[in-house]
């Protein structure tokens, strides 16, 4: 099949969340299993000199963005096996950072556009476009009002993809005609309480909406999930669909890590204790074999953080010992710089985002803590397994269709419902004991380290799901 990838990052060209994995991983995969799947990103001025020396400049042609003509250059690289499609526009993309602009609106309608007019550039026609957040979600808009009788366009299928449904890209009523183009006699398909929601639009126009695991698919349909968008997705439900996404197996693979001191496998985790040692060393806590548990993730109030902080203390009262990494709100730093002060032999604290460190925690740890208020979907705990370390999560999203609780059959984890401080402990609680039966934890840490989170078998579900559109099936 032929898809056509677009998102507003992907690597190895330019990241700052999860979509950027997604985006570099997924067509990766899908070129793998024999199909033509290709990459749309901007050409941001972050992309790595050694990359862009790499670029092939194809060619250069307009866009439309509402009453102007913008120039846009193509130029194409190889990953992994699969062919990206950069687009430059200096005046749009030549700037320090993804986001954060006051004309992102304009910024992402040109990136929309300038996708379906890449198609008769290239000589090259996709039968599906997979669309990605709010940052891409006009392209099935300007395919249903624009592009599809046109010739060349025949029968293609759009998918739109959501990451995550809080990021919906609202705007004034007014960029409809100053800065998209599309006449005021389609509004409705992009108003949605008295705004422009570029989410919703690619809601109405899209053949098929997914979600990045099975459980967010139906929990976006209830308020608590959905901020706002639960009306407009209730009569699309026969469109939607949730696939759980997975992790680059080679990139974290403990037998091979060269970070790591020691290597370790699913029959041999022996390696894994080295791992331990020498991360508490570097992070100068004490030694010993009490239970060290890791935190990497970003303080804001829907990781669960208030959580943490709510027992912390009470955590520590168990014996846990804990290595944290991440950044975020001032009062969550501040709070995590209190504890790595009052307990330095039991708490360690690394502000900011050191990928190197990440992934000497993810080997280190015995278990992992993630108690999500919401999860799309959640990379880090699959992450964290695949390196032999338990994950213990709040049953939502992705975390729920991952990781199943150690007192059932096939446990990799520890898990509890409800978004409350106290059954978090109670989990924690469960997995130090659980933890003092050496044999038994060796055990459940070999079979969890033997979950296979590889993107061979999400990509199995996309291109079933692109056959469907297709008519292939």
């Amino acid at each position: 099949m032929r898809i056509l990838y677009t998102a507003s990052e992907a690597l190895p060209y330019a990241a700052s969340g999860g979509l950027a994995d997604v985006a570099g991983s997924l067509p990766a995969a899908l070129c793998k299993a024999g199909h033509d799947c290709r990459v749309v990103l901007p050409l941001y001025k972050s992309v790595k000199p050694e990359l862009r020396e790499k670029l092939k400049f194809v060619k250069n042609f307009t866009v439309d963005v509402g009453w102007r003509k913008q120039y846009c250059g193509v130029f194409e690289g190889e990953a992994n096996g699969v062919t990206y499609y950069l687009l430059d526009n200096e005046y749009y993309y030549a700037r320090d950072g993804l986001y954060g602009f006051y004309d992102d609106c304009e910024r992402f309608v040109f990136l929309s556009r300038a996708v379906l007019e890449l198609i008769k550039q290239i000589d090259w026609k996709p039968q599906i476009i997979n669309c990605n957040d709010w940052q891409t979600a006009l392209v099935p808009v300007y395919y249903q009002t624009y592009y599809k009788f046109q010739y060349g366009y025949e029968d293609i299928k759009t998918v739109f993809t959501i990451h995550n449904i809080q990021y919906q890209g609202r705007y004034g009523m007014d960029v409809i005609n100053d800065i998209m183009g599309i006449p005021m006699y389609h509004a409705k398909l992009l108003e949605y309480d008295g705004a422009v929601n570029l989410m919703k639009a690619a809601f109405e126009t899209a053949d098929k909406i997914t979600t990045v695991s099975p459980s967010y698919a139906w929990e976006i349909l209830d308020p608590w999930y959905s901020h706002g968008l639960d009306r407009a997705l209730t009569n699309k439900q026969y469109k939607l669909c949730g696939f759980l996404n997975g992790i680059d197996t080679t990139l974290y693979d403990p037998e091979h890590d060269p970070l790591l001191p020691a290597h370790f496998t699913a029959d041999d985790i022996s390696g894994k204790a080295k791992c331990k040692t020498e991360l508490m060393k570097s992070l100068k806590l004490a030694s010993g074999d009490e239970p060290l548990i890791g935190i990497i993730t970003r303080f804001v109030s829907h990781k669960g953080i208030d959580l943490i902080k709510y027992v912390f203390e009470e955590m520590l009262s168990l014996g846990c010992k804990f290595a944290v990494l991440g950044a975020g709100e001032k009062i969550y730093e501040d709070f995590f710089k209190e504890m790595a002060w009052r307990y330095p032999d039991k708490v360690s604290v690394t502000l900011g985002f050191v990928p190197d460190l990440a992934r000497k925690i993810y080997a280190g740890a015995d278990m992992f803590l993630m108690p999500s208020q919401s999860e799309p979907c959640g990379l880090a705990q699959m992450i964290s397994m695949r390196y032999g370390t338990l994950p213990i999560v709040r049953e939502t999203g992705g975390l729920r269709d991952s990781v199943r609780d150690a007192g059932g059959e096939n446990g990799n984890g520890f898990t509890f419902k409800t978004y409350n401080a106290h059954d978090m402990l109670n989990a924690v609680n469960r997995a130090c004991d659980y933890y003092q039966d050496k044999e038994a934890w060796a055990k459940i840490v070999s079979e969890t380290m033997k979950n296979d989170f590889s993107w061979d078998n999400s990509a199995k579900l996309y291109i079933g799901l692109y056959k469907e559109l297709a008519g292939e099936e």
